[in-house]
């Protein structure tokens, strides 16, 4: 396993594009993505558990019911989402650009992202997408990346080359995702390409499995989106032995995915919406999985915990009073709380009570851009992390009038 260029282009077949076509207003910044694998590709989804969902699942879900795919095509400065015709312009969408690469139009996934609720004009797109097309290329990888931003400050891409039963393999993926993160089933939008050749079934049961250690244990604000999904198409160009079943290509499947989805959430909770530090809450020693996850995601979560990092306050109480709330049953006189970054490492908590440490020690920890908050719940072997970020003036700041 290894880390490699090209984003969504590294996986052999697949070519992408992202544009400015108008949708929205600054012509500087690309609106709208493309993505196209030259074969058929096996393809699964998940999408977001809120129920205003966006048009563009709706439609998408229905055209992946067959798991298989060609084309993505997201916009962004819209989400469509909301709209008295919002499948219709997803579904337009849609069959403008198969009538442009020849496809069948159920053999699109679709989706949008930006303002919820203000309707989306189909011209813009449609006038848009024959120069999408004409654009895609084997290096098209980042100008995607882009095309799907909305206040996000730094594209999400990566992509590694793996190996499964003799064959070379490469996985690439790009996200978006800065605020409005607080997802139950994956998050804001990742598109994922894959050369290696395994079964719609085995793809949604990888996908699926995934999430729930990675994408579902991220959170920038508390709020779920309406628009979120994950999609992973997989075309087989590698030449592998279609993975049908588990096994041990499966398992080297699953940890190119793993490292392709943990990436992408560390840049997804480090570029959250006015963000200047990625938090990774650590939690080890706890008797089950779920315990070890229901903390993490409750700490991460705590806007007194996060608010404390942006000042680099060791306020280590609050880790343990959202701890506390948390829901999941732990003895508190046994949990240990550490701070660690580049810097160092300094335990604040022991048995539940607070221990002598160098303020200032702590605060040149919590001053690096990268903070870790360890958590040891000293009663069992299971262990879990989650990503978020500290809570800024900048996050208000950029909330208050994203819509106008």
């Amino acid at each position: 396993m290894k880390l490699i260029n090209g984003g969504v282009c590294a996986a052999k077949g697949f070519l992408a594009n992202g544009i400015h076509c108008g949708i929205r207003k600054n012509r500087t910044k690309r609106d709208i993505t493309l993505i196209y694998s030259e074969k058929m590709a096996n393809a699964a989804a998940v999408y977001t558990t809120n129920l205003v969902k966006g048009a563009p699942l709706i439609v998408t879900k229905a055209h992946l019911a067959n798991g298989q795919a060609q084309a993505v095509i997201c916009n962004s400065g819209n989400a469509n989402t909301c709209n008295a015709n919002g499948i219709e312009i997803a579904e337009k969408m849609c069959d403008a650009l198969a009538s442009e690469l020849k496809i069948d139009a159920n053999d699109v996934v679709v989706a949008s992202t930006g303002v919820i609720g203000q309707p989306l004009n189909l011209e813009p797109i449609v006038n848009g997408i024959p120069a999408l097309v004409a654009g895609l290329s084997t290096e098209g990888g980042e100008a995607a990346a882009e095309g799907i931003m909305t206040t996000d400050v730094a594209k999400k891409e990566i992509a590694v080359e793996f190996e499964i039963g003799g064959k070379i393999c490469h996985m690439g993926g790009i996200a978006k995702g800065s605020g409005m993160i607080h997802p139950n089933m994956a998050t804001m939008l990742v598109f994922i390409t894959t050369d290696a050749a395994i079964s719609s079934e085995m793809l949604s049961r990888a996908l699926s499995s995934d999430i729930t250690e990675t994408f579902n244990m991220i959170s920038i604000d508390g709020d779920t989106s309406t628009n979120d999904m994950v999609t992973v198409l997989a075309n087989g160009e590698a030449g592998n032995k279609e993975i049908c079943e588990e096994s041990a290509d499966f398992d080297a499947f699953m940890k190119a995915l793993n490292t392709i989805t943990v990436h992408l959430c560390r840049m997804i909770a480090g570029d959250g919406e006015g963000a200047t530090k990625l938090l990774e809450c650590h939690v080890s020693g706890a008797d089950t999985l779920q315990t070890a996850k229901t903390v993490a995601k409750s700490v991460i979560c705590s806007s007194l915990v996060k608010a404390a990092m942006f000042g680099s306050d060791a306020n280590w109480g609050r880790v343990l009073c959202a701890i506390g709330y948390s829901g999941a049953s732990v003895d508190v006189g046994a949990v240990d709380v550490s701070f660690r970054s580049a810097k160092g490492e300094i335990a604040v908590c022991k048995n539940g009570a607070g221990v002598d440490f160098s303020e200032e020690k702590a605060k040149e920890i919590l001053l690096e851009s990268e903070i870790e908050i360890l958590v040891s719940l000293g009663k069992g072997a299971y262990a879990a992390t989650a990503w978020g970020c500290d809570l800024t003036y900048d996050y208000v700041k950029i909330n208050g009038d994203y819509r106008t």
